[in-house]
């Protein structure tokens, strides 16, 4: 039976993951991001089972629209799980007084917005999944473990977290959400070629986590995949980082 995944934010980092493993898995898979470059990546090396649309999921005018291709693409069939995976990588806004209430509203719209905004227009597609469909939300582990000068992003990620839970028990059983909660993953070789870089961590940096590395992408698609296929599951919020957050730091 054909399955299809919707993920947003799919250029890049873990959301181009997570397109990739998929469509190797044999699913259709459908990428929303606002980097037209990236999708164009994506586009020449995905040239069947996949449609990448141009969208700021933030923006409910463009998520609107991009819907519209989205129901053609589907032409009738179910989407069987949305990844809403889209936000600012960067978490780090500077001291509070100085943060405005556009950039405030900008980490919360990319993130928790445009979640919501997608989760509300994939409902319809979603319903029609026979054996149930999934929603998986990226949130982080700064949602519950900040770091200093986060503030819009923690509350984003936290934001998410409780739609998370209020999505799950209104939608089931049809529909089981869950969310993901990424730690320190290096999405720097997994960016378009224009932006990509090869990283080598250190072994300080190795060693603030109890599996022995650094968090890389393809572990997050793996989470989704497992959160896709999981019919007891729902509700939950994954810690997906390597122990990290479980491991006392020590200042050197």
């Amino acid at each position: 039976m054909e399955r299809t995944i919707l993920i947003t934010g799919a250029g890049a980092g873990i959301g181009r993951a997570i397109v990739l493993h998929f469509h190797g898995l044999g699913w259709n898979v459908i990428g929303l991001d606002k980097d037209g470059e990236a999708l164009d990546e994506l586009r020449m090396a995905l040239p069947d089972r996949s449609q990448m649309i141009d969208c700021d999921v933030g923006d409910e005018g463009q998520v609107g629209k991009a819907f519209e291709q989205v129901s053609d693409y589907l032409d009738g069939a179910a989407l069987d799980c949305l990844v809403n995976n889209a936000g600012i990588a960067d978490p780090y806004c500077g001291p509070l007084e100085d943060l405005s209430l556009d950039q405030w509203q900008g980490w919360i719209d990319a993130s928790l917005t445009a979640a919501f905004l997608c989760s509300r227009a994939a409902l319809p597609h979603l319903r029609k999944a026979e054996d149930g469909a999934a929603i998986v939300n990226i949130s982080s582990t700064r949602a519950v473990m900040s770091e200093p000068e986060t503030f819009a992003y923690a509350a984003a990620k936290g934001g998410l977290d409780a739609l998370t839970h209020s999505m799950a028990v209104t939608l089931g059983p049809q529909i089981r959400v869950n969310a993901i909660r990424p730690g320190w993953i290096e999405t720097r070789n997994w960016q378009k070629q224009s932006k990509r870089e090869e990283v080598e961590h250190r072994e300080k940096d190795k060693g603030q986590h109890p599996a022995g590395r650094v968090g890389e992408p393809q572990d997050i698609a793996e989470a989704v995949e497992y959160l896709c296929r999981a019919g007891f599951v729902t509700g939950q919020h994954l810690n997906i980082d390597g122990g990290m957050t479980v491991k006392m730091i020590y200042e050197e």
